[in-house]
């Protein structure tokens, strides 16, 4: 099974970052782990290169969920695979969205209650309805509040 890591990125004026795959497939920011990398590193690493914001401007709160899903299959070529995705939860007060990665051209702002209807793959509109439930504001610490609140 071929592990995964990303995250729910949260910005208190914009909502929830959503990204772009080869332009036939969005979902939340997350990619393969690599080897000898911890899986909240690489969801960061993932982030940054997905949608363009800096490390040092996400702030993790916590682990959200571990599911399992399949692979999107969208191109000739592609193989199935089962993956086990790690879903970390980050706030940001950055605003501008870059995609780094050439694979993922494009990242957009979401409201919250926008998010599912964008995501392409049914497990990941059904875990999102699962955890939308912590993206409200009085319930998450500004971003700086959790600055120090994860070593990486």
């Amino acid at each position: 099974m071929v592990k995964i890591a990303g995250g729910i990125v949260w910005n208190p004026k914009f909502g929830v970052v959503v990204v772009n795959q080869n332009h036939n497939s969005w979902s939340l920011p997350k990619g393969h782990v690599e080897h000898g990398e911890g899986l909240l590193r690489a969801a960061i690493r993932e982030i940054r290169e997905e949608t363009g914001i800096p490390e040092d401007e996400l702030y993790a709160v916590g682990k959200l969920a571990t599911y399992e899903r399949d692979r999107i299959q969208r191109d000739p070529g592609d193989t199935a695979e089962m993956r086990e995705i790690t879903l970390f939860l980050f706030t940001t007060e950055y605003e501008t969205l870059a995609p780094e990665d050439p694979m993922n051209p494009e990242a957009r702002w979401v409201p919250v209650n926008e998010v599912s209807d964008l995501l392409t793959h049914p497990k990941d509109k059904e875990v999102f309805e699962a955890l939308k439930k912590h993206l409200r504001a009085e319930f998450l610490p500004s971003p700086r509040e959790t600055a120090l609140a994860w070593q990486v």
